[in-house]
């Protein structure tokens, strides 16, 4: 397990990085198979955290309540015909996305 240390510098360094990015911008991104969709209601940042520091045990569960998990043929395609814009962060090699809330403005 990562120390405390090394996953508050990870949180910090991914909350610098977390944009608001548009849909047709992630295209080459999604082409390869890179993007993640998270669940609205998990912690964008935390996820990318998780990821980094490899915690299989955690994106299991995740994966298995469908929280995280590839954006499909069709959801990309909804995003691509709104030009949905996302909430990013990228943890190579993956970009990992998050629609906002409603309660976001």
């Amino acid at each position: 397990m990562a120390d405390a240390d090394k996953l508050e510098r990870l949180r910090a360094e991914f909350h610098s990085q977390t944009a608001r990015t548009d849909w047709h911008s992630l295209q080459v991104h999604f082409a390869r198979g890179a993007v993640v969709l998270v669940a609205p209601e998990l912690d964008l940042v935390e996820v990318a955290v998780q990821l980094q520091v490899d915690n299989k045990p955690q994106f299991e569960q995740w994966i298995a309540a469908q929280m995280v998990g590839a954006v499909s043929p069709e959801q990309g395609q909804t995003f691509y015909e709104e030009n949905t814009s996302l909430w990013t962060v990228v943890a190579p090699p993956w970009v990992l996305v998050q629609a906002p809330t409603s309660a976001v403005g």
